[in-house]
C-alpha cells in the first residue's frame, strides 16, 4: 500500500512552491504593468487619432443651439483617416530612426531601462496603431488599407515642399534687399574705377611734351659732332681746289 502520509509533505511542499511561484508572477506582472502605465509617453498625445474618433462616434441626433448636428459625410472621416495614417508615419521614421542609436547607449550604459522601456512601449502602440488604419481604411473601401500609407506618404511629402517653398517665399525680401545692396555697391565701384581711368586719360592729354632725357642728349650731341667732323673733312678740300683755280 501506498504510505501517503510520506507523500503528504512533498506534495505539500510543491504545492506551497508552485502557489508562492503563482503568486510571484502575478504581483511582478501587475506591478510591471502599473510601471509600464505610469511611464511617461514617448510621444505626445495623437491629436489626428483623437479628431477621427472624435468625427466617428459623433452623434448626429445631439442637440446643439437648438439645432441638429448633421451627419459626417464619409469624404471627411477618409480625409481625417489619411490624416491619422501620415502622423503614423511620421512617428514610425521617428522610431526607427532612433532605435539604432538608444540601442547603442543602452549598451553603453548611458541611459536607463525605463527609456527602453518606453522606447518599447511606443514601437508597440505604434504595431497596434498601423493594424488599426489599416482595418479602418479596408471598411470604407476593399484593399485600402494596402495603399493607404503610400498616399499618406505622399501627403506628407507635399506638406514638407509647402513648408519649404513657404520658408523660401518668406527670405524673397530679405534675399532682393541684400542682393539689391550688393548690385549698387558693385556698381559704384565700377563707376569709381570708370571716372579714375577717365580722369587720368584727361591728364595725360593737358600735360606737356616730357623733357629730353640725358640719353637722348647724348645721342644728339654725338650726332652733332658727327656732322661737324664730317664738314671739317670735307671743307679743306674744296678751299685746296679754290686756291687752285686761282
Amino acid at each position: 500500500m501506498v504510505d501517503w502520509l510520506s507523500l503528504a509533505v512533498p506534495l505539500a511542499y510543491l504545492g506551497v512552491l508552485i502557489g508562492s511561484l503563482a503568486t510571484f508572477s502575478s504581483l511582478y506582472r501587475k506591478r510591471k504593468a502599473q510601471k509600464a502605465a505610469s511611464l511617461e509617453p514617448w510621444f505626445p498625445a495623437h491629436l489626428q487619432r483623437d479628431i477621427y474618433f472624435s468625427l466617428m462616434h459623433l452623434d448626429p441626433s445631439a442637440q446643439q443651439t437648438e439645432k441638429k448636428l448633421p451627419a459626417v459625410p464619409e469624404s471627411v472621416l477618409k480625409t481625417s483617416l489619411l490624416r491619422r495614417a501620415t502622423e503614423d508615419i511620421r512617428r514610425v521614421l521617428a522610431l526607427r530612426s532612433q532605435k539604432q542609436a538608444l540601442t547603442v547607449l543602452l549598451q553603453r550604459g548611458s541611459v536607463g531601462d525605463d527609456l527602453w522601456q518606453r522606447f518599447q512601449l511606443a514601437e508597440k502602440e505604434m504595431e497596434e496603431e498601423v493594424k488599426d488604419v489599416v482595418a479602418e481604411a479596408n471598411a470604407y473601401v476593399p484593399n485600402w488599407g494596402q495603399v493607404i500609407f503610400q498616399s499618406a506618404n505622399e501627403m506628407m511629402n507635399n506638406d514638407l515642399y509647402r513648408k519649404r517653398m513657404a520658408e523660401h517665399q518668406s527670405k524673397l525680401a530679405e534675399e532682393k534687399a541684400f542682393w539689391g545692396k550688393k548690385k549698387a555697391s558693385i556698381q559704384e565701384g565700377f563707376m569709381k574705377e570708370l571716372d579714375g581711368s577717365e580722369g587720368g586719360v584727361a591728364e595725360a592729354e593737358k600735360a606737356p611734351e616730357a623733357a629730353p632725357t640725358s640719353a637722348t642728349l647724348s645721342v644728339q650731341s654725338d650726332e652733332d659732332a658727327v656732322l661737324v667732323e664730317a664738314e671739317s673733312v670735307s671743307s679743306p678740300g674744296k678751299k685746296k681746289k679754290g686756291k687752285g683755280k686761282k
